[in-house]
């Protein structure tokens, strides 16, 4: 008897994270390569979170931001959300046919300033035009920002 009472605790605890888990909307991070050509494509903003693997802002906001509900509907309607690490090696990034490394791609990106991590870049590939947030956003803030971001794609950054 008490074993089919723990089984059945069990199989309610894995169906409650599996209910969960479908319910929650995810973003997809696609490569620079895959975004950028995809963000030309279909004329939505390229979102490029600037990250390393040691910076712990970076993964606060991917705990914090980046898993908040309202945050990824914002992004997947709007954006086409890209992960960025200049520090990875043997990656070679294509901008309209020519081919840079990490690190040259972000000097370009920042205009060769430096700006720490975590950096969210907001590129209109169109337009050719980019903002920069340098530093953590919290849920609130990034939020803001990104429905300003959307306002400016409406009346033309």
């Amino acid at each position: 008897m008490s074993r089919s009472i723990t089984i059945t605790i069990i199989a309610i605890f894995l169906f409650s994270i599996i209910g969960k888990s479908q319910l929650l909307p995810e973003l997809k991070w696609l490569s620079w390569n895959e975004g950028y050509k995809k963000a030309k494509q279909t004329n939505k903003i390229l979102l490029i979170d600037v990250y390393t693997d040691w910076c712990g802002w970076c993964k606060k906001m991917d705990k914090d931001t980046y898993t908040d509900p309202e945050i990824v509907s914002l992004i997947n309607k709007y954006f086409i959300p890209v992960k960025f690490n200049p520090e990875k090696t043997n990656v070679s990034y294509e901008v309209e046919g020519s081919f840079y490394d990490g690190r040259q791609l972000h000097g370009m990106l920042v205009n060769n300033q430096q700006t720490g991590y975590p950096t969210t870049i907001f590129l209109y590939t169109k337009e050719k035009k980019l903002y920069l947030q340098p530093g953590y956003q919290g849920p609130s803030q990034f939020k803001a920002l990104l429905q300003k971001y959307i306002e400016l794609q409406k009346t033309g950054p």
